[in-house]
Formats: C-alpha cells, structure tokens, sequence
C-alpha cells in the first residue's frame, strides 16, 4: 500500500595426586586407590554420570548455528576520554557517526540528580563537581570531545525532552523531542547554528497532520533523495517522510502501509495477532542503501520493512515475549556496501541483536544488564561508523556512550554472547 501523501563453555589420570576437577566437587586418586579396583571403578563410574550431567547443564540453552557468521565486537572500556569541566552526562539518548567518523550525541541535564549536580545547589554543597555538559556533545574518532553546544535559544523551541540526534547529508545536525508539547524537530549546522524548526511546537498528537508531529523519537537521512525519515512517534502512531529543506511533509504511513489512526488503543499481546497500527512508540525509521525502511516499532518487539513509498515488505519479531518498554529500540546496519547485519538495540533485554538484513533471521547478540563497560542499562540507540565500530548510548540511569571495536566477522556459537571484553 502506498503511504498517504502531504503532496499527495579435561580430565587426566596420571599420578595419584592428580585431581578430577567438576563443579560438584574434588576426587583425589588416592582416595580411588583405597576402595580397592572394583569400588573404585564404580565410583568412578558415578562420577562420570554426574559429570556429564553437570556439564549438559551447563551448556548454552540456545542451540549453536551451524555454519553461521556474524560481525563480532568487543568493548573500548577507555573511550570517550573523559569530559572537561566536572561534566555530566544525563540520560543519553541519542548518537550518530557523521563522515568523518566523528560521534555525536544528545543527553537529557534534566534527568541528572541534584545530589549529582551539587555545585549549583544554592548554596552549593561541593566546591567542584558536578555539572551537566551541554546537551549536544561531538567526540572525534579517539575519543576526545571536540564539540559542544545545545539548548533553548532565539527563534526555535528547544525540545523539553530531547531525543535522537542525526547528521544529514549536508553536515547538518537534526534534533528531535519526545515531551509534552514536541510536536517539531530541529535542524542545526554542526556548529549549533539555528537552521530550521519542522513543525509547530504545542501541538497534540495527530497522526494525519501535514504541518506537526507526536513526540518524534528518531530521525534518518535519505540523502539521494534529499529527505529526512521521522519516527512520529510517541504520540503520533506513523513514519512521516519531509523534505530536507523545506521540512514540508511529503507521505508518511502507519503499520503495514495502513493508514494511520490514533483512536486504535489496543496493546501488544505475546501470542495474539501481531496489531494493525503502530504501538507507541514508534521509535525508529532507518533507511537502508538498498532502499528499504526499517522502522522500530519498540513495544510490539517489531521490526517492519518498507519501500520508500510506504509499501509494506516484511516483519519480524524480536524476543517476543518481551513486554512493557519491548525490545525493538533502534536500528543502524553494518559498514559493508550491502549492509548484511542490521544491529538492534534492546533496552530492556540489555543487548545488542545481530540479525541478517535481507533475511531478518536473529543470529546473535551481545551485551547483559549491568554498568560495567560492554553491559547494558537502557540500551537505547546505536551507530556504526565507516570502520565498523559500533556505539551505544543508555537512557534511563544508564547516562552513558560506549564503543564496540569491530573485530571481523566469526562463527555465531551461541545466541547470546554476553560481555564482549577485550581479549
């Protein structure tokens, strides 16, 4: 269906001093010695029943692919360097790599505590620490801060809860807002220069509006085409495609390409019908270089492809039987031409899925719940660079970025990897 228009996881036995090591305990051969040839066999016996047992149990729950390769990663534990000034990050809830590999991301000061913020407290309670950074921040591929800048200024309405940050085409720098009254977006040159606000703040959701939107989570880029994808959103239940100057909305479409309505409350249900219209939020909308658009439809645990014009291609579904916040969070794709792997950052499972682009089959995936570098706490948005390296920002108490180096591609022996540390 077309989208609707604007326009239109060793055993030995040498010596006697030689131990059986097993998670169920230790046997020396002495002892075996003193029960005599025929008791000792059996007990040897047994133990090799429970051994075996033991490690059965141990295995990995998921059946190990046969043959599969996915693009393996490990965790930098010493990028970014760290941020001047006592900064602080808040909720950090978006990121993006631009042409020159640099990162960029957006946090939320207003979610860092006031016992995090203790030198504006009136009166300040620390002589130093801590304040919070500036809401956009740009690192340079070693991890240095090298930009700043962001927040309520002349002639734009500064999102009252910002969310999601993009590099377009042209250098320029798309912010979105997911609060109360961010019906808009805004773009920005990389030096924060106001360029253009898309919509007009205040607004209630609505679905089918031509000149406002509902709390966009996400923003992509389509460069040939010269437009930008917002993921609209949180209020509004549908992707809406403008024009990249002018910002005038060209089509937008709900799930499966139908048209969207906001009066369909239904909520996901694990094991009933997958639903007809977007559940809220819809949180991404990422093209890829083959044409196709990968949207989030986060508390579905969904991911739905379309054609440019709002064609409906594929779904699949992603731990499905994961509720509240769901797990379909954000997409980027891997840095070969085709884009083979799309990663998919899950927020509340606390990892990154690797999953085959053209035949949405779940490979792998990494990460675990924790603050440790290579865990997860709100896992919320995720960027690749031209060199494969894969970043991560967190919301929630997250309030962090990280990066993954590529390590090439390797054989998938399970479908949770874990903490990827450095080897």
């Amino acid at each position: 269906m077309v989208g609707f228009s604007g326009d239109n996881l060793q055993c030995g036995a040498n010596a006697a001093s030689r131990t059986i090591e097993s998670p169920v305990g230790r046997v020396t051969m002495s002892i075996l010695k003193r029960l005599g040839p025929p008791l000792a066999i059996t007990a040897l016996l047994g133990l090799a029943v429970i051994y075996a047992g033991t490690l059965a149990a141990e295995a990995p729950v998921e059946e190990q692919a046969g043959g599969a390769e996915a693009p393996m990663f490990e965790v930098d534990p010493f990028w970014p360097k760290p941020l001047p000034n006592h900064w602080l990050l808040g909720s950090t809830i978006g990121v993006d790599a631009d042409a020159q590999d640099h990162i960029w991301i957006v946090h939320r000061a207003s979610t860092l505590a006031a016992n995090e913020t203790s030198v504006l407290n009136d009166p300040p309670t620390s002589e130093e620490c801590c304040r919070p950074a500036p809401p956009v921040l740009e690192f340079d591929p070693e991890g240095n801060l090298v930009g700043h800048w962001g927040g309520p200024g002349n002639g734009y309405d500064w999102p009252s809860s910002n969310h999601g940050i993009t590099i377009d085409h042209m250098n320029n720098v798309w912010v979105g807002g997911n609060g109360g009254g961010d019906s808009h977006a805004l773009k920005f040159s990389r030096t924060g220069e106001f360029l253009l606000q898309v919509g007009v703040a205040g607004r209630a959701p609505d679905s089918l509006s031509l000149d406002s939107f509902g709390r966009i989570a996400k923003i992509a880029v389509d460069g040939d085409a010269n437009e930008i994808y917002f993921a609209d959103g949180y209020g509004n239940k549908r992707v809406a495609v403008v024009d990249a100057d002018s910002g005038q909305v060209k089509r937008f479409w709900g799930a499966y390409g139908n048209r969207p309505d906001d009066n369909y409350s239904v909520r996901y249900t694990p094991g009933d019908p997958n639903l007809q219209q977007f559940s809220s939020p819809v949180h991404c909308a990422e093209v890829s270089n083959s044409g196709l658009i990968y949207v989030c439809d986060r508390a579905h645990d969904r991911i739905q492809v379309f054609q440019k014009d709002g064609t409906y291609v594929d779904e699949m579904l992603v731990l499905p039987n994961t509720t509240g916040s769901g797990a379909a969070w954000d997409i980027d794709f891997s840095h070969d031409a085709e884009q083979a792997y799309l990663y998919l950052a899950d927020g509340v499972n606390q990892r990154i899925h690797i999953i085959d682009r053209v035949n949405l089959e779940h490979l792998t995936s990494f990460g675990d719940g924790g603050r440790q570098p290579g865990q997860f706490f709100g896992a919320h948005s995720v960027t690749v660079d031209s060199s494969g390296n894969l970043y991560t920002t967190e919301t929630y108490e997250g309030k962090r970025v990280q990066k993954f180096v590529y390590k090439g591609m390797g054989p998938v022996t399970t479908k949770n990897q874990g903490v990827v540390w450095p080897q």
